[in-house]
């Protein structure tokens, strides 16, 4: 996610901006509007080996994986997002009748680039919390063999989990 604002905006003209452009993505947070760089080949790859895998996975079943051109709606921060990915089992819940908008994820991965690392683990991530549907968040490095889950708790609080390839190599 870029630094410099664009515009602000209430949502719901941002919104509309949004679905009526092809100048490429934004994301919306309280008033601000970022511009969305593109992704490397590796944040691709990587994008697209987890959605295959979880289609796989889902096959059959009552959930939905969403790539990144389904947005976010996080109402607590005002937020309106690309994840990477998103999955949920059950029912969708959209913001509309569009349906481009999901507001009751229960999988959000993002892939860490060195532009949006920081943001992705931090404010980002707090972000996403306040998602009562959320149980599950994944980021993956893409300069590296490295995954981390949170997983929410029956308490609320989130258990952290690190998957590296010096873990695997012992």
């Amino acid at each position: 996610m870029s630094l410099q604002p664009k515009h602000h905006l209430d949502f719901a003209d941002w919104l509309a901006a949004e679905r009526a452009s092809d100048q490429g993505r934004t994301e919306y947070l309280n008033g601000e509007v970022f511009a969305m760089a593109g992704g490397s080949e590796a944040h691709n790859l990587i994008a697209g080996n987890v959605h295959g895998e979880l289609r796989t996975c889902f096959k059959g079943g009552p959930c939905y994986v969403y790539t990144s051109d389904m947005k976010v709606r996080v109402e607590s921060a005002n937020l309106g997002a690309y994840p990477d990915l998103m999955a949920l089992c059950g029912e969708r819940q959209f913001l509309d009748d569009r349906r481009d908008i999901i507001t009751n994820p229960a999988f959000i991965v993002e892939v860490l680039s060195d532009s949006t690392e920081a943001y992705d683990r931090g404010d980002k991530f707090a972000y996403y919390r306040s998602i009562p549907s959320l149980q599950a968040y994944l980021l993956l490095s893409q300069q590296r063999v490295s995954a981390e889950l949170f997983l929410r708790q029956p308490s609320g609080d989130w258990l952290l989990s690190v998957y590296t390839d010096q873990l695997n190599s012992r």
